[in-house]
């Protein structure tokens, strides 16, 4: 039996079974449970039941993405092609209302999922001030826990646009009150900014006492980039600069090699895997990631579905000559990286950990919780109407795609 299986539940055949919450945490759980500090109590019989999912890096801003997104009028050749006809355009078409649609309609669609959990990486060039606060409300209001940060770059207005992102940063930690949202330091990626703005991300999460989420050689492109600079790689750049307190958070690790990953976990430091981008972006396959346990499972954009994350996973792995065990290794380290950051044990379901709970039927997600708040029932939406959602994000898709139109 995995790890992972060790915190699942099945009830079909368990009558009685019973979830108890009290102060947004697990207060029991089990058969005839009882507890002075419950204030709810969910029974469970006859569904599986188990620690909400994590999507640990994702883009919420391209939650519109699927709702006809135009292809590039020039067909991308290589992945820096991709970036620069396809999402570095949409994140320039931003607005605030685009922005708003998108993070609502993306977390809508990721707790029907039943996924309680994003870590986003954020890039909106032509909004920076304040559009972490976008992403936060909708997270607020639909009552999914959330990690956010700005990805500064310098690739559009070099030096005083990644000052600006970093300043979105700051602001954003020093004011967010939400208890379900935190804010880290975010980079876009070590090839498009200068050492001077890796230093002050690095010199902000000490100030802050926080960590950085930041793109790690996703592509070869951003290892050449740092040996163009004269550094080993990306992610010796990072490390002499500086800039990666333990516990930071690395997004893909596709052209790190062993020694590299062994380094990073060896600093304190998390990669994550995203195997239908690393696959539709055709960047190849990270199996240096075997040698650490620190690493997770995102999405980096794709729709918060986790078990089509997981599904693909295991089919890259198997291709790869990986054994099926790693997609349990990656979910589990999921839940100690939101330990970090929260401060609170997140699985397995027992007292003490955090009330972020799924229960499935058949396979299909009838209850989640987040935080002690049940925020989907019976499959339904109960935070708010998934209908009016859709429907502005289908009214707002239609104005971004014509303002992506604008760019030329």
């Amino acid at each position: 039996m995995s790890r992972l299986e060790e915190n699942v539940l099945w009830g079909p055949d368990r009558d009685g079974v019973s979830l108890l919450v009290g102060d947004g945490l697990v207060a029991g759980f089990g058969h005839g449970v009882a507890s002075e500090k419950a204030t709810t109590r969910v029974e469970c019989s006859g569904a599986r039941v188990l620690p909400g999912r994590l999507n640990a890096h994702t883009h919420i801003y391209s939650g519109l993405a699927p709702l006809g997104m135009p292809s590039p009028a020039e067909p991308p050749e290589n992945f820096v092609h991709i970036l620069e006809r396809v999402w570095w355009r949409l994140d320039r078409a931003l607005d605030e209302e685009t922005l708003r649609a998108s993070a609502r309609f993306y977390v809508a669609e990721a707790l029907l999922a039943g996924t309680t959990a994003l870590i986003d990486h954020h890039e909106s060039p032509n909004y920076i001030e304040g559009s972490l606060d976008i992403l936060a409300d909708a997270c607020d209001e639909l009552g999914i826990r959330a990690v956010l940060t700005f990805g500064a770059t310098e690739r559009n207005g070099g030096r005083e646009e990644a000052r600006r992102g970093l300043a979105e940063c700051r602001r954003f930690i020093d004011s967010n009150r939400r208890p379900l949202v935190k804010g880290v330091v975010g980079l876009h990626a070590s090839f498009t900014v200068s050492d001077e703005t890796i230093r002050e991300a690095g010199d902000l999460c000490r100030e802050l006492g926080t960590v950085l989420h930041v793109h790690m050689a996703e592509d070869g492109a951003d290892v050449l980039d740092a040996q163009d600079r004269g550094y080993p790689g990306p992610l010796e750049r990072l490390i002499e600069l500086d800039a990666l307190p333990p516990g930071s958070i690395m997004a893909h690790g596709v052209h790190l090699a062993a020694d590299q990953v062994r380094r990073a976990a060896d600093t304190g430091v998390w990669l994550v895997q995203n195997p239908r981008s690393n696959r539709g972006n055709e960047v190849g396959y990270p199996p240096a990631l075997a040698v650490s346990d620190r690493v997770a499972l995102g999405t980096d954009g794709y729709p918060a579905r986790m078990s089509d994350e997981a599904a693909v996973l295991r089919q890259e792995a198997a291709a790869h000559g990986e054994p099926e065990a790693v997609v349990e290794g990656r979910i589990e380290a999921g839940y100690r990286l939101l330990a970090e950051l929260f401060g609170i044990a997140f699985s397995p379901l027992a007292a003490g950990a955090a009330a972020d709970v799924v229960a499935e039927t058949d396979g299909a997600v009838e209850l989640v919780m987040v935080g002690g708040r049940t925020v989907v029932d019976g499959g339904t939406l109960l935070s708010a109407d998934m209908s009016e959602i859709r429907t502005h994000a289908e009214s707002q898709a239609e104005r971004l795609w014509q303002r992506l139109a604008d760019l030329g």
